[in-house]
């Protein structure tokens, strides 16, 4: 898949069509697009991401979702792209269009796509998307549309690049470093999935699933009245909680949106309050708006980790009751093991018995029948006493309470000492790192508060009001996402109950005859899949570890530091370990931001090798927090090898030196300077690779 051409229109600094070739030369698969800070080389790489997502950009990058909330709301953000001269002209719309070549999709065979994005800021309503399939709109795609997303953009993730792995092939390479400091069991899941997608697992997870369904129902058929009454409202209770689940993130989507727009105007108030106050410069404003943020940011990460710990939290609180369960599991196992030393010592007792009986006896002797079952029963409690006197009795009429298998036993323990060990520390943590970041915010607040305008002036008084006003609704909206959070956590958690109730009742049904063969077929296939699986996760987790180590290798100047890589698959979620040559692990938070960035590209390039995706590469910032070995070894094994086609946009003698430049030039097919017409106006203009410095000298030199 090739980029053949990107056009803006009317979009941010790009004032009019402003197109550009980037279709790479044989055996040149990089392309070079510089400018000055400013002249719209991040605007570039934001409008491709907006083109592709538009309203979900801001799953891409966190730095969308953040740009996004501070504009208060996506319209608004979005809203702000149209070019000033344009605005001024009357021009009301603004579009991104991205045309596609080498494209290979199986159901659709072509020579080129097209995709334009088009806002109106008059009208404010969702973003228009058009797909044109060799110059033709396609009933294909017409035909994938559901509630939450359109027919073109459900054709985007499907076909073109799922929104979850977008990171992986538009990113700043600066702020990559954000993959090396996964910490949380939420950042890890989301690794995880970005992990099972790039690498083609989730497909094969996504059929096992769809067979385990068909065999659920295929038993079903089968089931009696009162097990096919339980599965219909077990299954009834399972889809009212989606629906309802739906509804409430669509809640949660709506206020936050809100939530936003309060936010905004508090930051314009502010903003108005410390000019009227002469206390603080707005650097100073903004650098402590920027903390505020950060402190935000760690405490949302808080409440996530914590939130991935509802399930768990209801058995800490219940410790007493759990422990007393333990207990009386150990009781039911030890009488479970006495009940069957019993049968043993009964069917060694009778069979010694029989072999007496069995036993010839002198014609000058009778024994009366009662002589002899008192006989047996004396011999049975000597047996006993002489050789079996450490096993209990268990009555016949004694029923488990709990009767748990070992397998449940055995995760029940788990938990405990999950609960003894990790999720105490864990949860003491939470709580320590939680009321410090509040404290620190609190604080900043008081600063921000008391740097404002004093209250005699009247409108400044009515602007602290509606301040505060906007406060305590924000907070008031803070508890509602906090309580809809805990809701659909909760509804989670019922369904995950109802899912295993229906296929603990779906196991124990027997299938009819009619259904018997399908059962048996999905039955082969699922089990077939799950040992495909096991083996393709551990395959894929020993050549990305491969790939991720090679890397390192090839990128980090320090030789031997690091020896091996370890990609742990644990449940849902993937832990990467990096180790020195005595096996023992290296922290990443104790890496340099270099080495982090250095890590992130290693990891970066393993995914991308081992995945079957065929896409371009953007990169913006590419030499940020490199030195100079580490910058020569970028240039010369990861930017060429990456992909067939890697667009760069370097900032010229700081992110790039003309000594770098020159070691990457011989796989240079195309490059572009972006020139600033005026402030509001920048346009592309293609230069001959080999006189990319000096042109961009003389443009520098002229602009000044």
């Amino acid at each position: 898949m090739i980029f053949r051409e990107v056009d803006f229109n009317n979009f941010r600094i790009y004032h009019g069509h402003n197109s550009i070739y980037l279709t790479p030369e044989k055996e040149k698969n990089i392309i070079v697009i510089s400018g000055l800070n400013g002249f719209g080389k991040t605007t570039f790489l934001m409008g491709l991401v907006w083109c592709f997502y538009g309203r979900q950009m801001d799953e891409v990058d966190e730095f969308y979702k953040k740009e996004i909330k501070e504009f208060g709301g996506y319209d608004k953000y979005i809203g702000n792209s149209l070019n000033h001269i344009a605005s001024r002209n009357g021009d009301t719309k603004f579009s991104v269009s991205i045309s596609i070549g080498e494209v290979n999709i199986p159901e659709i065979p072509c020579q080129e796509i097209k995709i334009t994005r088009t806002f109106n800021v008059k009208t404010g309503a969702a973003d228009e998307v058009e797909i044109l399939i060799d110059g033709y709109e396609s009933e294909l795609v017409k035909g994938l549309g559901n509630e939450k997303l359109s027919a073109e953009e459900i054709f985007i993730r499907d076909f073109i690049l799922p929104i979850e792995i977008a990171k992986f092939f538009f990113f700043d390479a600066e702020k990559i470093i954000s993959l090396a400091e996964v910490s949380n069991s939420d950042q890890r899941r989301q690794l995880n999935y970005a992990y099972s997608e790039v690498l083609g697992i989730k497909k094969y997870e996504e059929l096992k699933a769809d067979l385990e369904e068909t065999q659920i129902r295929l038993r079903q058929e089968s089931a009696s009245t009162k097990e096919r009454k339980e599965l219909e409202e077990l299954q009834s209770k399972l889809n009212q909680n989606k629906i309802d689940i739906e509804a409430k993130e669509e809640d949660l989507k709506e206020i936050k949106g809100k939530k936003e727009l309060e936010e905004y105007d508090v930051r314009q108030i502010e903003e108005k309050l410390i000019r009227e106050g002469k206390q603080m410069t707005l650097e100073q404003l903004e650098e402590l708006r920027k903390t505020s943020s950060e402190l935000e940011a760690k405490i949302a990460d808080l409440q996530e980790e914590l939130k991935s710990s509802y399930d768990i939290i209801p058995f800490a609180i219940a410790g007493e009751k759990l422990l007393d369960v333990v207990k009386q599991l150990e009781i039911e196992s030890d009488i479970k093991n006495a009940q069957l030393s019993q049968e043993k010592v009964q069917i060694a007792t009778d069979k010694i018995i029989n072999d007496l009986i069995a036993q010839p006896k002198p014609t000058n002797i009778v024994i009366d029948y009662r002589v002899e079952d008192y006989y047996k029963g004396v011999f049975k409690s000597l047996v006993k006493k002489h050789f079996f006197s450490d096993i209990p009795d268990v009555g016949e009429d004694y029923q488990a309470l709990h009767d748990y298998s070992d397998t449940e036993k055995n995760e029940l323990n788990v938990l405990v000492s999950n609960l003894k060990l990790s999720f105490k520390a864990t949860f003491k943590r939470i709580n320590s790192e939680y009321n410090q970041y509040r404290n620190e915010l609190s604080a900043i607040k008081r600063t921000l508060k008391e740097a404002e305008a004093n209250m005699e002036d009247p409108v400044i008084t009515a602007l602290r009001n509606k301040k505060d006003d906007l406060a305590k609704k924000i907070e008031s909206k803070n508890r509602d996402i906090s309580e809809i959070d805990q809701e659909i956590g909760g509804l989670q958690a019922l369904n995950t109950q109802h899912e295993k109730r229906i296929t603990e009742i779906s196991k124990k049904i027997e299938v009819s005859k009619k259904n018997k063969k399908k059962d048996e077929t999905a039955k082969r296939l699922i089990s077939e899949l799950e040992s495909f699986i096991k083996n393709f996760k551990k395959q894929k987790k020993q050549s990305l570890e491969n790939e991720i180590l090679s890397g390192l290798n090839s990128l980090m100047h320090k030789q031997n530091f690091i020896t091996k890589v370890d990609v742990d698959l644990i449940g849902d979620e993937v832990d990467i370990k990096l180790r020195n040559k005595k096996g023992i692990e290296i922290r990443k938070e104790g890496l340099s931001n270099g080495e982090k960035q250095m890590y992130a590209s290693a990891l970066l390039k393993g995914l991308v090798a081992e995945s079957d995706i065929d896409f371009p590469v953007f990169i913006d910032s590419p030499m940020q927090k490199f030195d100079v070995d580490h910058a020569e070894n970028i240039v010369r094994y990861f930017y060429p090898t990456i992909s067939d086609q890697v667009v760069i946009f370097p900032l010229i003698k700081k992110e790039m030196t003309e000594e770098e430049y020159e070691i990457l030039l011989p796989r240079v097919s195309n490059t572009y300077l972006i020139d600033n017409v005026t402030n509001e106006q920048s346009e592309f203009i293609e230069v001959e690779p080999k006189n990319l410095f000096e042109k961009f000298e003389e443009g520098r030199m002229s602009a000044v």
